[in-house]
C-alpha cells in the first residue's frame, strides 16, 4: 500500500462535532475541524507526505499492535507489545454537547503496563487539507501551531510537576513537533491537542485527566444504557449505535454519511466521493434504526432537522424539486464539488474531491424515505404539527406532477437520466404514506389525486419495470440490468414477500449480483454510469440482502450471509462503504448507511428466529 494503512485499521473518535480517525499504528491521519466537513487538520489518510498527523508510538522498531474500545464507550485503545514492555495510548474526545463551538480536544494518553517502553511523538499538523503553512511556537508548558489562516493547534501536555519541561522538543522547518518519552510499568503521561484553546498551552496533571477520561466514560455509558436491544449480536449493535451517535452532528441533530472524503471505491480509481454531509435518504433510515434501539431523542432531533428541510423549500418549482438530495450539518446547501489537485490520494487514488456535485441531482427516492420515516415517527408518538403537514403537502403536490420522469437515481450515477425503477417505487412509497397520515389524523389533503398518482405509479413499476427475460425488476425501465436497490421492494410494502415474482425477483438478484454472501450494487459494466473502474461489493446492500431473506422466509439462509457479514467487520466492528474480492474494505470510513442497515437486519433476524 506504498506507506498506507488498510482503511480497516482504524478506529475512530469524535466529540459530536467533529471525529478523528486512528490507525493501529496510533497515527491519527484524519481530523477536520470545527466540524465534520471543515478543511482537515492532519490529513495523511489522503497524502502521507502532505496531509499531516499525529503519531505515538514505541521507538522500538519491532512491536505488535492491538486496538480495541473500552467496552461500552468510544474511547479508543492502542496497544503496542515488545520484549521490553507493553504499552498503550488511549485516545478519545471529550464530548461538546448541542452548542456550536470551534473548540474541540484530541486527549491521547500513553501509558506503560509492562517492563519500561520508550514513546515516540510527532506532531505535523497541516492546515486547510494542506494549504495553509503554519510556525510552530514552543514553550516550557506545551505549545501552539499557529497558520497562516489564522487557526491555531495548542499541545497540552499532560504530566506531573517533577517532570521534565519542555526543553529538548526538535522542530523542524516545517513547522512540526517531535518528542520522545520513557516511561515504567504503571506510568503515563500524555498530551491534549485544543483547536480553538481559550488560552496559552497549559500543563494538565493527571488527576484533572482521570475526571475528564471519567466524565467521558459516563457520557457514553449512560447513553448506551438506553438501548433496548437484549438479542443474539448485542456487542454488534451497540457498537454500530455508538459509531452512529460520533457522526451525528449534535448541535442540529443531522448525520453524516461518513466522516471522510474521497477514500476510493476502488484502488486507483476515480470514484472518490466527499460523505462528510447529510444525504435526506441516509439519515431517514437513521430514524427506524434509532426508534428500534430506543433511542429516541436522536430520532427526534434528526426529525426535526428533517421538517426543517421540507418547509425551506416547500412549493418551489425548478428541475430536481423543494428537497435537496444532500445538505451540510446545519442545513445549509453550498456543497460545490472541487478537487484538491495537491494531493496524491489514498495509496495514490485521485482525484481527491471535497463537496459533492451530486448535491444537484433529481433522486427521486429521496421523497419516498423521507416520508416512510415520518410516518413510522408518528407510528412511535412523534407529533408533526400543521406546519409541517402543510409543507409535506406542498412537497407532495410537487412529486405528483413530477415523479414521472427519468432522475440520476439512488446510486447517483453520472451517465445520464433514466427511468429508475427504485425511484418509482419509493415515489408510490411517498404517496402511500401520506395517504396514511391524511387518513389517520383526517388532515385536509389532496387525497384523491395522490391516491391516483400512487396507483398509476403501481401501474407504470408493475409493466415497465418488470423483465420477462430476467424474470425479475430491474434497474430502469427498458433495461435487462438487476439492482440491489429493489431488495427493499418488499420491505416497503410495494410487493408481498410471498409473492411469486418477488421470490423470482430475489433469486435473479442472489444469481447475478451476490458473490459468497456479498452483493454488489449493479454490474457497471451491463449499465455504465459515466465513471471509470470498477468497485467491490455494497455493505449496505448485504445487510439489505439479510432483511429481504428473512421477509422471504429463508431465515436459515439469511442467518448464514448475516454470519459471513459479521466476518468482514474490522478489528473493532467498523464498516467502510465497501467490501473488495480479496475482502479488503474500500470507500469512506466507517459508513453510516451499513451500520443502520446491519441494525435493521440485526433486528429482523433477531425476530425471525424467536419465531416473530
Amino acid at each position: 500500500m506504498d506507506g498506507y494503512p488498510l482503511i480497516e485499521n482504524h478506529g475512530l473518535i469524535g466529540d459530536l462535532q467533529t471525529a478523528a480517525l486512528v490507525t493501529t499504528e496510533g497515527m491519527v491521519d484524519w481530523f477536520c475541524s470545527p466540524r465534520f466537513d471543515s478543511p482537515s487538520v492532519f490529513g495523511a489518510l489522503l497524502d502521507k507526505e502532505k496531509g499531516g498527523h499525529c503519531t505515538v508510538r514505541p521507538a522500538h522498531p519491532t512491536h505488535a499492535t492491538k486496538q480495541l474500545y473500552l467496552p461500552g464507550t468510544a474511547i479508543l485503545v492502542t496497544r503496542f507489545m515488545t520484549e521490553a514492555g507493553a504499552g498503550e495510548v488511549v485516545d478519545f474526545m471529550p464530548v461538546t454537547g448541542t452548542t456550536v463551538t470551534s473548540r474541540h480536544r484530541l486527549v491521547r494518553l500513553v501509558r506503560c503496563v509492562r517492563g519500561t517502553m520508550t514513546f515516540e511523538v510527532e506532531i505535523a499538523p497541516r492546515f486547510d487539507y494542506g494549504r495553509a503553512k503554519h510556525e510552530a511556537h514552543i514553550t516550557e508548558h506545551g505549545a501552539v501551531f499557529a497558520a497562516e489562516d489564522g487557526t491555531e493547534l495548542t499541545m497540552h501536555p499532560i504530566r506531573e510537576p517533577e517532570d521534565e519541561r519542555l526543553l529538548d522538543v526538535l522542530t523542524d522547518q516545517d513547522g512540526d513537533l517531535r518528542l520522545s518519552v520513557t516511561l515504567r510499568a504503571g506510568q503515563q503521561r500524555g498530551l491534549v491537542l485544543e483547536m480553538d484553546a481559550d488560552g496559552p498551552p497549559a500543563e494538565i496533571r493527571l488527576d484533572a485527566y482521570e475526571r475528564l477520561f471519567d466524565r467521558t466514560v459516563a457520557f457514553w455509558r449512560t447513553w448506551l444504557a438506553q438501548s433496548r436491544y437484549t438479542g443474539r449480536w448485542r456487542e454488534m449493535v451497540e457498537r454500530s449505535a455508538i459509531t452512529l451517535k460520533l457522526m451525528t452532528f449534535a448541535p442540529s441533530g443531522a448525520l453524516v454519511a461518513a466522516p471522510t472524503t474521497a477514500l476510493p471505491e476502488q484502488l486507483g480509481g476515480e470514484r472518490n466521493w466527499d460523505y462528510r454531509f447529510t444525504w435526506i435518504r441516509d439519515a431517514s433510515f437513521s430514524v427506524y434504526a434509532l426508534l428500534g434501539l430506543g433511542f429516541t431523542e436522536e430520532a427526534r432531533a434528526f426529525i426535526a432537522w428533517l421538517s426543517d428541510r421540507v418547509k425551506e423549500r416547500a412549493g418551489e418549482s425548478g428541475t430536481t424539486g423543494p428537497l435537496n438530495v444532500m445538505y451540510k450539518v446545519d442545513g445549509s446547501s453550498d456543497l460545490d464539488e472541487q478537487v484538491l489537485d495537491h494531493w496524491e490520494g489514498y495509496a495514490g487514488s485521485a482525484p481527491v474531491r471535497i463537496g459533492n456535485g451530486a448535491a444537484t441531482q433529481l433522486q427521486l427516492d429521496i421523497y419516498g424515505e423521507a416520508l416512510d420515516s415520518m410516518y413510522f415517527a408518528h407510528q412511535h408518538g412523534f407529533q408533526i404539527g400543521h406546519a409541517g403537514w402543510t409543507s409535506m403537502r406542498e412537497n407532495l403536490d410537487w412529486l405528483a406532477d413530477h415523479w414521472d420522469q427519468p432522475e440520476e437515481g439512488i446510486w447517483e450515477t453520472r451517465g445520464g437520466r433514466q427511468d429508475f425503477t427504485y425511484g418509482r417505487v419509493m415515489s408510490w412509497v411517498a404517496f402511500d404514506r401520506a395517504l396514511r397520515l391524511a387518513e389517520s389524523k383526517g388532515w385536509p389533503s389532496a387525497y384523491g389525486r395522490w391516491q391516483t398518482e400512487r396507483d398509476a405509479v403501481y401501474d407504470q413499476v408493475m409493466a415497465k419495470g418488470w423483465s420477462g427475460e430476467q424474470q425479475a425488476f430491474v434497474q430502469h425501465y427498458g433495461s435487462g440490468v438487476l439492482d440491489s436497490s429493489l431488495l427493499r421492494m418488499s420491505t416497503v410494502g410495494f410487493l408481498s414477500p410471498e409473492d411469486p415474482i418477488w421470490a423470482s425477483t430475489l433469486d435473479a438478484i442472489e444469481r447475478k449480483l451476490v458473490s459468497d454472501s456479498l452483493v454488489y450494487r449493479y454490474d457497471p459494466e451491463a449499465s455504465p454510469d459515466g465513471l471509470r473502474g470498477s468497485e467491490g461489493t455494497f455493505s449496505l446492500c448485504t445487510f439489505m440482502y439479510v432483511d429481504a431473506l428473512v421477509r422471504a422466509g429463508r431465515t436459515d439462509q439469511a442467518r448464514l450471509v448475516y454470519e459471513k457479514m459479521m466476518g468482514y467487520a474490522n478489528h473493532l466492528g467498523l464498516y467502510s462503504e465497501e467490501v473488495d474480492p480479496t475482502g479488503r474494505q474500500l470507500g469512506n470510513f466507517p459508513q453510516a448507511f451499513t451500520h443502520l442497515a446491519l441494525i435493521d437486519a440485526t433486528l429482523a433476524l433477531d425476530k425471525a428466529l424467536d419465531g416473530g
